[in-house]
């Protein structure tokens, strides 16, 4: 059986992150969405929470990282081309989002990534579904 995996991320505004990724074509669980939080659906069984910052605190004594300007964390999606790795990092800066790092092209993976409103880093790649060559290095 599948394990499901819940990302918890902070937010200072959760209806212009929430707009940021329905732009993205991203989907929302309305049974886990209220003025404190919402569930962004990634797939059946990987979701990641949309935290409003004062609601986030009540699960951690630790300080929120500033995204904007320190690294927490990077997380990745794939989709199903370079075109549409393309595509959704158009999609993202359109949306309100910032440029990362430059495309990232190993032949049998492609990835470029995004920072979205809050500057939470991300990165969608594609991967060849024959794997990298025997001699592929990254």
């Amino acid at each position: 059986m599948a394990k499901q995996m819940y990302l918890n991320l902070p937010v200072k505004d959760l209806d212009k992150t929430v707009a940021f990724f329905t732009a993205l074509g991203f989907s929302f669980n309305p049974d886990f969405t209220d003025e404190n939080a919402t569930c962004m659906i990634i797939n059946d069984d990987a979701f990641v929470m949309l935290l409003v910052e004062g609601f986030f605190k009540t699960f951690t004594s630790k300080s929120i990282a500033d995204a904007t300007g320190t690294a927490e964390a990077i997380t990745a999606f794939s989709v199903d081309s370079r075109e549409a790795v393309d595509a959704t990092v158009r999609k993202a800066l359109a949306a309100g989002g910032t440029p990362s790092q430059e495309v990232q092209d190993y032949g049998f993976m492609y990835s470029h990534s995004f920072q979205d409103p809050d500057g939470h880093l991300w990165e969608v790649m594609w991967m060849d579904p024959a794997g990298p060559p025997a001699d592929a290095a990254l």
